[in-house]
């Protein structure tokens, strides 16, 4: 019976992040979900206006092209070439191109559903309760649905982790697994997020010692691990090959035409401009400055903050655990050291199954070394945190709190946080492509202030179309935003132009103080903006609404 409500609760929790997937969900959580992957290949796809950031430029390329021309790149031609082939007139629309990369993430969530459905049998966890605890995480509904790096990293973890984990053969020995796919699975992640060595280390770890544990032949034995570097410098090569071509801008025959060269002057030339990603994302990141830029944290905020903010009580059950573990081995140490017993044990399969611990906190000490640290870093972790809190009789009695820490969770990332941005970029997108906008030419300024970076393609504005103008002041202070607004005003002249000012209604009173007026208020609820709060006093008046919500002015003449 109780097998049964699991599974019907898991089919529940998986048709509401599909079908949450499809409204679409309005949180923004931060701008690498677009910055990233849609927005660029919206850009180089669909020809639309777009911001390039910094790690997609040829003069500093530190993402590689593979994965956002995969996934993106795949959905926007899709729905272009529907387009093109009249199977839809417009296909292309705001809501499609928010929706279809996050869609195509979503279908690959479900990868993190098998990879538990497999794994639990083998590290001793009830397959129902851990598919549960995925699936009900709003980790799971919310990060694993969005167009993050993070999230094909914490795939790739899965993957790595159902492939290291032995497979019974006919006998009664565990079967190693394919040492040529581990390769390629450990090198697409490394170029993915050279982060990913950290989640790699382990299960590769594990791997190694299952290997050198079943094969008594030392000619096998290197075998397996040829096999692994043959396969990893294979796709390692093919992702160089790849990103050297987009950032260079060069092919073969484009070299051929322009300098007459021979195949051999190709190969040279494109040595020469040879693009590794991973390593210019390290050096750019090892270096404390470039750090600095994009905040520096405690060593420790990965342990004391993000994870509790992350997986709740499963991540404090985790460190109790860990802690015991620790203390259990070190009291082993201390017999074998006093009484010669033996060397101390640490058990894979002994309850609560230890090594699922280490598969946990080893990553997240080594993503502590580094000052920068975001909550998405660790998404990946919930693999074999689920995995551990589904052994028998742990984390039964916090059902509840579990349950409201995630529907919290879910409101927070999911719906409010930055969440006016999204409805209203789909409104100014209807307003720009209005029969009224499409018959009679208007010119239209944007200028955000106090919000995350608006990802521009969602206004499907192609790169030839100069009628609309996107100004982002980011955090600007009052002094500079009343300078921009107040010059944008002076040279308001034409009769059909527009200028509109998107700020969080906990700042709007900073725009009333330009000398400006304005003669459209439109309200967008809700939105929530961490970085300029809403008052509490102000809340619990009747004016709460403004507080949380995000406003469109209209400037006027």
């Amino acid at each position: 019976g109780a097998a049964m409500v699991a599974r019907a609760l898991w089919a529940l929790l998986a048709a509401l992040r599909a079908g949450w997937c499809l409204l679409p969900q309005s949180g923004y959580l931060h701008p690498d979900e677009f910055f990233q992957a849609p927005e660029v290949m919206a850009g180089d796809i669909l020809n639309l206006q777009v911001y390039y950031p910094w790690e997609f430029l040829s003069s500093s390329p530190c993402r590689t092209i593979v994965f956002p021309l995969m996934t993106s790149g795949v959905t926007y031609w899709v729905i272009k070439s529907l387009q093109q082939l009249d199977i839809c007139s417009s296909c292309i629309n705001s809501y499609t191109l928010l929706v279809s990369p996050r869609l195509l993430f979503t279908i690959f969530s479900f990868m993190l559903d098998y990879s538990v459905y497999q794994l639990a049998p083998f590290w001793g966890a009830d397959p129902w309760k851990a598919l549960v605890l995925l699936a009900g995480s709003y980790v799971t509904l919310v990060f694993y649905t969005r167009t993050f790096t993070n999230t094909l990293e914490g795939l790739l973890f899965a993957l790595l982790m159902v492939l290291v984990s032995p497979r019974k053969s006919s006998g009664s020995s565990a079967e190693p697994t394919s040492s040529a796919l581990l390769g390629v699975v450990t090198t697409a992640g490394f170029f993915n997020r050279p982060t990913f060595l950290a989640f790699a280390l382990m299960p590769l770890l594990y791997w190694a010692g299952l290997i050198v544990d079943s094969q008594k032949s030392i000619k096998t034995l290197i075998n397996h691990f040829l096999k692994f570097i043959l396969c990893a410098c294979f796709t390692a090569s093919v992702f160089i090959t790849a990103d050297t071509f987009y950032f260079t801008s060069m092919t073969l025959d484009n070299l051929y035409s322009t300098n007459k060269s021979s195949l051999i002057d190709v190969i040279v030339q494109l040595h020469d401009k040879m693009v590794v990603t991973p390593f210019n994302f390290l050096s750019y990141n090892l270096n404390p400055h470039n750090l600095a830029l994009h905040g520096t944290h405690p060593r420790v905020t990965h342990f004391t903050v993000n994870g509790v903010m992350l997986f709740g009580i499963l991540h404090i059950l985790a460190i109790g655990a860990g802690f015991k573990m620790l203390k259990k081995y070190v009291h082993q140490l201390m017999l074998v050291r006093w009484c010669y017993r033996g060397p101390p044990e640490l058990l894979v399969h002994s309850e609560g199954s230890p090594a699922l611990l280490l598969f946990y906190f080893v990553p997240l000490a080594f993503l502590s070394l580094f000052s920068h640290q975001e909550p998405r870093f660790l998404i990946p972790l919930i693999l074999p945190l689920v995995l551990f809190s589904a052994s028998p009789n742990r984390a039964v009695k916090w059902k509840l709190l579990i349950v409201l820490f995630n529907l919290l969770g879910a409101l927070v990332f999911g719906c409010l946080h930055q969440g006016g941005l999204i409805p209203c970029l789909f409104h100014l997108e209807q307003l720009i492509h209005s029969p009224a906008s499409s018959s009679h030419p208007q010119h239209y300024t944007l200028l955000f202030a106090h919000t995350y970076m608006p990802p521009r393609s969602l206004l499907n504005i192609k790169k030839t179309d100069v009628h609309v103008e996107v100004i982002d002041m980011a955090g600007a202070g009052e002094e500079t935003l009343c300078q921009t607004v107040e010059q944008r005003a002076s040279n308001f002249i034409c009769s059909d132009c527009h200028i509109f000012i998107i700020i969080p209604g906990t700042v709007t009173a900073t725009v009333t103080k330009c000398g400006v007026s304005f003669k459209n208020k439109t309200l967008i609820f809700p939105h929530l903006s961490m970085e300029d709060p809403p008052q509490i006093p102000v809340l619990s008046s009747g004016n709460w609404r403004s507080q949380l919500g995000l406003y469109i002015l209209e400037l006027n003449r």
